[in-house]
């Protein structure tokens, strides 16, 4: 009997390994897939990389900034188009800050990296009042750091590591603190009109960047500046949103889904919308007077496989 033989007995079915480590190597296989279709489908919903972009990604220690450098570099051997990424970092000065592992783990990787030290931690300290939120003054002096960066690196697209519940937050704390609907847009011109800010993980959750975290075994760095501000509001609204999400699953994605479905007629902007010129038209218009959509809520994104036709599968 030969191995080609016909009438041979077929071999016995492969069985899946099973048990706790062969479930936990699916899980974060699921996991990876995940991240990669979901930083795929953003980018390409949103134009934000192109042939010939040089996109500095900003890398802070934290969970989310080493989560998009990780995926984005998964992305870059399977895209259709070059593109480079350029790894910065912000030494901001802050006391017991570990300079040494944020350039030992890039030096690790082998990819092209930059540390700008700065001390913003002393301007800021000496600007804000002892409890009050330092946020807003940091944020500005590290921006301007970053466009600077970012001209001398010559790079044209600047990625932050932003996610879809830091969106959300920004939309809430924006209506609830400053009286307006706006959120934190996925791609944008930067203030001096220099550069296009990329923000890739816009479709990702919170909880899946935390798992990667923990499987890809990240050095995290705390941030003592404005982490351990215990009153934020930022920190009250993903508080918020984390109950709900517990609460009422399937809350925040329909909340994020909302910010991809606007109907500035159903809304109050006079800007957006002409309600002084409206007049009847004698025309039947199926959501001209429909206040509650029905339950069944839009899809995301528009089908299709992401990054312009290539799959992004985990290897």
């Amino acid at each position: 009997m030969t191995l080609m033989d016909p009438l041979a007995a077929p071999p016995p079915p492969e069985t899946e390994p099973s048990g706790p480590a062969a479930r936990a190597r699916r899980e974060t296989h699921k996991l990876e897939k995940r991240l990669c279709r979901l930083v795929g489908q953003a980018i390409m919903d949103f134009a934000m990389i192109e042939p010939g972009d040089r996109v500095m990604v900003c890398l802070s220690g934290g969970k989310d900034s080493y989560g998009l450098l990780d995926i984005l570099l998964k992305l870059q051997q399977r895209a259709p188009v070059p593109f480079e990424l350029v790894a910065v970092n912000l030494d901001q000065k802050q006391p017991g800050f570990p300079a040494d592992v944020l350039p030992a783990y890039l030096q690790s990787l082998g990819i092209e990296h930059h540390v700008e030290t700065q001390d913003t931690y002393s301007i800021v300290k000496s600007k804000i009042p002892e409890g009050k939120t330092t946020c807003s003054l940091c944020s500005r002096l590290r921006r301007g750091v970053l466009y600077r960066v970012a001209r001398e690196l010559r790079c044209n697209k600047i990625a932050l590591g932003h996610h879809r519940d830091d969106m959300l937050q920004t939309l809430l704390l924006n209506m609830f603190f400053g009286a307006r609907l706006k959120g934190m847009p996925p791609k944008l011109v930067t203030d001096n009109g220099e550069f296009i800010v990329i923000r890739p993980l816009a479709y990702v959750p919170e909880r899946d960047l935390a798992a990667w975290a923990e499987h890809r075994r990240f050095p995290i760095i705390p941030c003592n500046l404005c982490g351990s501000q215990p009153n934020l509001q930022r920190k009250q609204i993903g508080d918020l949103l984390r109950d709900w999400e517990k609460r009422y699953p399937g809350r925040v994605e329909n909340m994020f889904n909302a910010m991809t479905h606007v109907v500035p007629s159903h809304l109050m902007d006079q800007r957006l919308y002409g309600f002084k010129s409206l007049q009847a038209t004698g025309v039947p218009d199926a959501d001209g007077d429909t206040v509650f959509d029905g339950e069944d809520a839009p899809a995301l994104t528009p089908a299709g496989q992401p990054f312009r036709g290539v799959a992004v599968v985990a290897s």
